[in-house]
């Protein structure tokens, strides 16, 4: 192997040849063309690097010593359909490579062949991976958007990502690493991975850590049998074991003491575990989900939490913003939660007049979305009558936080109009009455911030 190619490197071009002159003129010939590329010797080594995700495409030669071309092509095609494999042929070889490209090849080089005709061909092929990992992308968003289950509610760019992330991987079951401050969400995440796997008809089991005396917590956890300790006087069933074959969340996992840290990263590592006073083994498939209000990274440096466990825990960390850097977001999840509470207490919900969106805007949100969401609770029960003010919520909230006054400006802008097509299911012609605008700058405005009537049909 010329260069190291390893699973979810960043290179974009895979050269496999197994002559070592060939492969040292086409990689400068990439390489000039400002193209990243990894080469091989032979195809057997490029199959571990492939995967449905790996952003590339893969150029060929036919003729190998042991796994050919199209045999490659073959097993390429099984990991991922869309992968774009271009052959490199011989004058001999061309009706072979004909066939090939029938059998889902993306295109055929034939020898002797130009650099211009080698860059141009694989910038095709690239072109058309992107395309597809973006259009993957995008039915992603669409069907988790789209799914039954717990609703993650933003527009912003770092919401649109974290959907994007969690259609990804719900199905993997891969363990999860979620980080977030208080009122963010983090169980929220944690049951919308579950509800998008497989794993959505077996159990959700979520645990606070901190909310467990530190005597009961293995008990809690991992189960145990009668006589295990003073007072065990039955068995026992943990919620690792009550979890088995769906999801279990791990709430504020930075409050678990060391010893019991210990074990449950023995229980990760081994997928299985013992009930306290019994020497079986029971096994376990489940899917963890570890939610952290603090830097576990600082924990770890600080010794307040094991590095080990760390690392098992973050296969894959999910960030969750705090409300105050997605304003943007505040009128459609005040309106979310007022239609909510509205069901749940029986009662016609009210419509925020301008002071109080404006509030909205301006507040820190030290509660986070939690937080919104309680208020919202409090305006559909008492109305006008809630303790709610531009000088009341904006008492805890530091001036030095406030966003710009421009920023305040398009936010409110933006949450009044959000609010409108909301109120009106996506009406222009109601919309444009309430707001008092002419229907050119009500499209102008929407077409900033990126708003479509028929969201809020």
């Amino acid at each position: 192997m010329d260069k190291t190619a390893t699973r979810g490197s960043v290179n974009r071009v895979l050269f496999i040849d197994d002559e070592k002159h060939i492969r040292q003129a086409n990689r400068q010939t990439l390489e000039l063309a400002d193209l990243e590329v990894s080469c091989l010797d032979c195809a057997e080594k490029a199959i571990p690097v492939l995967s449905q995700e790996w952003p590339g495409v893969v150029v060929c030669d036919i003729r190998l010593p042991q796994m050919d071309g199209l045999e490659f092509l073959h097993r390429a095609r099984e990991i991922d359909p869309d992968l774009p494999v271009i052959l490199i042929t011989g004058h001999g070889d061309v009706s072979t490579a004909v066939q090939a490209m029938r059998d889902g090849a993306y295109d055929f080089i034939e020898k002797p062949y130009s650099s211009e005709r080698l860059v141009k061909t694989v910038r095709r092929g690239l072109e058309k991976r992107m395309l597809t990992l973006e259009n993957r992308r995008l039915r992603w968003e669409l069907e988790a958007h789209s799914a039954p289950g717990p609703r993650i509610i933003g527009r912003t760019p770092a919401m649109q990502r974290l959907r994007a992330t969690i259609a990804q991987i719900a199905d993997t079951g891969a363990d999860v690493l979620v980080v977030g401050e208080t009122g963010t969400g983090k169980e929220l995440v944690a049951r919308s991975l579950h509800e998008h796997s497989q794993r959505r008809i077996r159990n959700f089991v979520a645990v606070n850590c901190g909310a467990v005396s530190e005597n009961m917590i293995e008990s809690e956890l991992f189960g145990h049998e009668a006589g295990a300790f003073t007072d065990a006087k039955s068995r026992r069933i943990g919620k690792f074991e009550h979890a088995n074959g769906g999801t279990l969340l791990l709430d504020e996992i930075e409050s678990m003491p060391m010893h019991v840290q210990v074990h449950l990263l023995r229980v990760l590592q081994e997928r299985a575990l013992e009930r306290l006073g019994s020497n079986t083994l029971i096994p376990l498939d489940l899917r963890v989900v570890a939610a952290a209000k603090v830097d576990l990274r600082q924990a770890v440096e600080r010794g307040e939490f094991r590095e080990d466990l760390y690392y098992r825990l973050n296969v894959v960390c999910l960030h969750i913003p705090p409300l105050r850097t997605r304003r943007e977001d505040i009128p459609l999840l005040f309106h979310h939660f007022l239609l909510v509470a509205g069901h749940r207490y029986q009662r016609e919900v009210p419509t925020p007049d301008t002071a109080q969106m404006n509030a909205l805007m301006a507040y820190d949100w030290p509660g986070n979305v939690r937080e919104l969401r309680n208020l919202a609770e409090r305006y559909v029960l008492l109305g006008n009558q809630c303790d709610w003010s531009l000088e009341q919520l904006l008492a805890s909230s530091a001036p030095e936080q406030a966003n710009s006054l421009p920023q305040l400006v398009e936010c409110f802008e933006r949450g009044l109009i959000e609010q409108a097509l909301a109120a009106h299911k996506g009406s222009i012609k109601d919309v444009m009455a309430s707001l008092a605008v002419p229907r050119k700058t009500l499209y102008d405005k929407m077409r900033k911030y990126g708003l479509d009537k028929s969201d809020y049909k």
